[in-house]
C-alpha cells in the first residue's frame, strides 16, 4: 500500500521532473540498495521470477545486452524493487497498489499464477528500455500478453517526459503523460480517467474501450470514456483509506481549493500547484500524517484506530523522491533521495546516478534487527522514538532536518565542482562524485548512530524520574 506524487518540470522551482512514493507493507521488511551491471545474455535465456522466490511464475526473455541499473529491493528476494535509474537515465517508481472493480475483475481476473507483479517491474523495464515512453509500451504489452498478477500503478521519467500507468483488470491498462505544468497524486486507487486514443499523451491496451463497452462498463451514449469509472473500485473502502491522502496532498499544494474529503472520484486528476514545488515539498508529503489535526495518529498519543489512513505510517519500509534535471549530466542530474523506514522519523539521503558502489551495509538486512544494515540503523531510531512520540520525535525531526539542510549545501558545492571538472577530466569528476556521495551517506549513518544514543539517554532520564524512589534526604 503506497502513496505516489509526480510533478511536471514546469511545476517545479528549478525545472526538475520529480516523482515521489512511499512503500508500505511491514516495518520488518528491510530494504537494500543494489547495483546491477550491464551483461550479455544468450538466446533463450529467461528472466524467471521463481528463480528469486518471487510472487508468481512470470517469465520473460532476457535482452541480448541488458542496461546497467539500480534498485531498492527487499532483503528476501532482491526483487520488488521500489525505484531505480538505468544507465540511459530512465527512472521508474513502482508500484502503487490499486484495485479493479469486483464485477469487472470477475470477467478478466488477475493472472496470479504467471502474471507480472511489483516483484518484476523494475527488473524487467530498467534493463531493457531507454525512455519513459518505451517503458510504458513494454509494460503495457506484457500486461496485455501475460496479464497483471495484481493491480498496480507505475511512474516513468526520463529527460523529456513523465508517465503514469495504471492497470484496470487483468489485461486492460491505461497510461497518461503528466502535463509539464501540473502534478498528479494517488493513494491506492485508480486515478486516471479520460482516455483518448487519438491523443499523443495517452496510451492503453488495444481493447481498453471495446472491452468495457462489450461488458457493460461503458456506454458511449453517456459521454466520453472514463477509465477509472469503467475499471477501478470506488466504494466505502476508498472513502477513509485512500481519498483523505489525495485530499491532503492537493490541500498542501493548492490550499485555496475547497473540496469534500469523500468526493474522491471527483478530485482533479492533474492540478497546477499554487506555487512551484521542490524536492523538499515532496519529502514533506511523504512525512505527512495530518500533522497536529484531529486525524493525526501520532502527535497526541499513538492511535492505530484513526480512520483516516495517513501518507506516513510506521510500516513504511522506505520512501523516495526521484529527481531528473535534464540540463545537467545525468551522473549528477539524476538523483534518488531515499529515506529508509518511516519518513516522518527518517532522513532523506541522496544517491546520484553516477554513484558506482556502496558499502556492504547497503546490501544487508533481514526481518530481524541487527547492528550493521543501513535499514536497521534508521528503524531502531524510529521504533524508540515512537515509544514516546511527543518527547522523542521532535529530537529526531530537528536533528535530521538540520542534517538535510547541510547535505543540500554540500550537494550544491559538489555539483558545481563536478561541472567544472568534467569539462577536462571525466575520471576525476566521477571520482569526486563517488567520494563526496559516500561521505554524505556515511555522515548520515553516523548521525543515526549518535541519535539513537541520544534518544536512549533522554528516555533513560525520563524513566528514572518516574520511578526514582528517593529517600527523604535525596542522597541515594
Amino acid at each position: 500500500m503506497c502513496t505516489t506524487v509526480i510533478v511536471g518540470s514546469k511545476a517545479t522551482s528549478d525545472g526538475s521532473i520529480l516523482m515521489a512514493r512511499s512503500a508500505d507493507s511491514s516495518a520488518l521488511k528491510a530494504q537494500l540498495f543494489l547495483f546491477h551491471p550491464a551483461r550479455d545474455y544468450k538466446p533463450g535465456d529467461m528472466y524467471r521470477t521463481k528463480d528469486y522466490h518471487g510472487a508468481t511464475a512470470f517469465e520473460f526473455p532476457q535482452p541480448a545486452r541488458s542496461l546497467a541499473y539500480t534498485s531498492v529491493p527487499n532483503w528476501q528476494t532482491h526483487l520488488h524493487g521500489a525505484v531505480g535509474f538505468n544507465e540511459e537515465g530512465l527512472g521508474v517508481t513502482g508500484t502503487e497498489s490499486i484495485f479493479a472493480r469486483d464485477d469487472a475483475l470477475a470477467l478478466d481476473p488477475y493472472n496470479k499464477e504467471s502474471g507480472i507483479t511489483e516483484d518484476d517491474i523494475i527488473d524487467v523495464i530498467l534493463p531493457r528500455c531507454k525512455t519513459a515512453r518505451e517503458g510504458v509500451e513494454l509494460l503495457g504489452k506484457i500486461i496485455e500478453t501475460y496479464g497483471a498478477g495484481e493491480g498496480f500503478g507505475v511512474g516513468f521519467a526520463d529527460a523529456k517526459e513523465t508517465w503514469y500507468l495504471e492497470t484496470g483488470t487483468g489485461h486492460e491498462w491505461m497510461a497518461q503523460r503528466i502535463p509539464d505544468d501540473e502534478y498528479f497524486a494517488s493513494g491506492n486507487q485508480g486515478r486516471l480517467r479520460w482516455f483518448d486514443p487519438s491523443k499523443d499523451d495517452c496510451m492503453g491496451s488495444s481493447t481498453v474501450i471495446s472491452w468495457a463497452q462489450k461488458n457493460g462498463f461503458y456506454d458511449p451514449a453517456k459521454g466520453k470514456f472514463d477509465f477509472a469509472a469503467a475499471y477501478t473500485r470506488n466504494d466505502s473502502r476508498d472513502r477513509q483509506y485512500n481519498d483523505p491522502r489525495v485530499w491532503q496532498i492537493q490541500r498542501m499544494f493548492n490550499p485555496s481549493l475547497v473540496q469534500e474529503v469523500d468526493d474522491g472520484r471527483d478530485f482533479p486528476v492533474f492540478l497546477k500547484p499554487e506555487r512551484k514545488l521542490t524536492v523538499q515539498d515532496l519529502e514533506a508529503v511523504m512525512r505527512n500524517h495530518y500533522d497536529n489535526s484531529e486525524h493525526d495518529p501520532y502527535s497526541f498519543g499513538l492511535d492505530g484506530k484513526e480512520p483516516w489512513r495517513p501518507v506516513c505510517v510506521f510500516r513504511t519500509y522506505e520512501s523516495h523522491v526521484l529527481q531528473v534535471r535534464p540540463w545537467m549530466p545525468k551522473e549528477i542530474g539524476n538523483v534518488i533521495y531515499v529515506a529508509f523506514g518511516m519518513a516522518d522519523l527518517s532522513c532523506y539521503m541522496p544517491f546520484y546516478q553516477g554513484l558506482k558502489s556502496l558499502p556492504e551495509q547497503y546490501r544487508e538486512g533481514t526481518d530481524k534487527a541487527d547492528s550493521k544494515s543501513i535499514y536497521w540503523k534508521f528503524r531502531k531510531v524510529q521504533t524508540l522514538a515512537m515509544m514516546n512520540y511527543q518527547l522523542l520525535a521532535p529530537i529526531v525531526k530537528e536533528t535530521y532536518a538540520k542534517h538535510e539542510q547541510e547535505m543540500t549545501a554540500k550537494q550544491a558545492e559538489l555539483e558545481k565542482k563536478y561541472l567544472e571538472l568534467v569539462k577536462t577530466d571525466q575520471k576525476a569528476a566521477d571520482e569526486l562524485l563517488q567520494k563526496t556521495n559516500l561521505e554524505l551517506l556515511a555522515s548520515t549513518e553516523a548521525l543515526a548512530d549518535s541519535l539513537l544514543n541520544n534518544l536512549f539517554t533522554v528516555a533513560t532520564e525520563g524513566v528514572q524520574k518516574e520511578v526514582f524512589f528517593a529517600n527523604r534526604k535525596q542522597k541515594d
